[in-house]
């Protein structure tokens, strides 16, 4: 029991790790942005990582409460799920959809970095992956 505790918390710190990550890649995106592109797709660039990072978040939290709901509902026919999970769950790609819509639609010189910056999680995960694999990540049960 102690070693799913110890895998707990380890993966409980990788995502905590990855959300701060994909903010500060998309800062950094975001000042290089500015610097070598233009003002307003560094702007985008900004928009694009916090709606990658609210997705991620909502996502976590999503897949979390979900995983706890079926442990504690273990049997019941039919499980409660709260409305507010089924909210984030959906309501992130709402946000993604509207978010992309006014962008790519009112502000053109925003929409590649905003396309960007939607791919700053993916790359904080990535960083992520690769300092596991050089800390190195602990073993899997049953292995």
């Amino acid at each position: 029991m102690g070693r799913m505790t110890d895998n707990s918390a380890f993966y409980a710190a990788a995502e905590r790790r990855i959300e701060y990550l994909t903010l500060a890649i998309g800062a950094a995106a975001a000042v290089c942005a500015a610097i070598f592109w233009s003002p307003s797709a560094s702007a985008g660039l900004a928009f694009g990582t916090l709606l990658s990072w609210l997705n991620f978040r909502w996502m976590r939290h999503g897949v979390g409460v979900l995983a706890r709901l079926s442990i504690a509902q273990e049997g019941v026919e039919n499980p409660r799920v709260p409305r507010r999970t089924y909210v984030k769950m959906i309501g992130r790609y709402a946000l993604l959809i509207i978010g992309a819509y006014v962008i790519l639609r009112s502000f053109g010189s925003m929409a590649n970095g905003f396309l960007c910056g939607l791919f700053a999680a993916v790359a904080a995960v990535i960083v992520e992956l690769v300092g596991q694999l050089v800390r190195g990540a602990p073993a899997l049960e049953g292995r």
